[in-house]
């Protein structure tokens, strides 16, 4: 896989597509009212809410192209392409924390997915960059801005059923 493929679940595309929907048929309209509005107050050269709602359109139009890109560009993930014998994308993957004697779990993502709440790291961060294919039994040092984790690989499955 090249660095900067993006490879979406099913779910992540569903999201991704639910939110681009969302900015053109509501945010659009949203910010469309908020400068008519503003137009209205008169002198626009000195008018802050003028100024605050252009800046927000153009924001909202980057988001808009950049979506519009990342799922022009980006590949399905086929569950039947997720190994549970390496760890790559769409992998989940069991560690043991080997400094905190404490078991946790990471589901391996594309960056666009990525929400480290929900516990999906990015292949991309400094963690999923050092677990992409390892397997079973490997034990791994990972250099993180907070000093450097210690895990040891005890289980990989498939792609998560997205219901948690």
């Amino acid at each position: 896989m090249k660095e900067d493929e993006i490879v979406l679940s099913p779910e992540g595309l569903k999201r991704l597509e639910k939110e681009l929907e969302h900015l053109k048929s509501v945010k659009r309209k949203e910010i469309a009212a908020r400068i008519r509005e503003a137009r209205e107050f008169g002198d626009i050269s000195e008018n802050a809410e003028y100024e605050n709602a252009k800046n927000e359109q153009a924001f909202l139009e980057g988001r808009i192209l950049k979506l519009e890109n990342l799922l022009r560009n980006a590949r399905l993930m086929d569950e039947l392409d997720v190994s549970t014998e390496h760890i790559g994308i769409g992998t989940t993957v069991k560690l043991r924390d080997l400094d905190e004697d404490e078991v946790v779990e990471y589901t391996i993502v594309s960056s666009a997915e990525s929400d480290p709440s929900a516990h999906k790291i990015s292949h991309l961060s400094p963690v999923g960059k050092a677990l992409m294919g390892k397997k079973v039994g490997d034990v791994l040092q990972i250099k993180v801005p907070a000093g450097t984790l210690r895990y040891e690989v005890l289980e990989l499955s498939g792609v998560s059923s997205g219901n948690d």
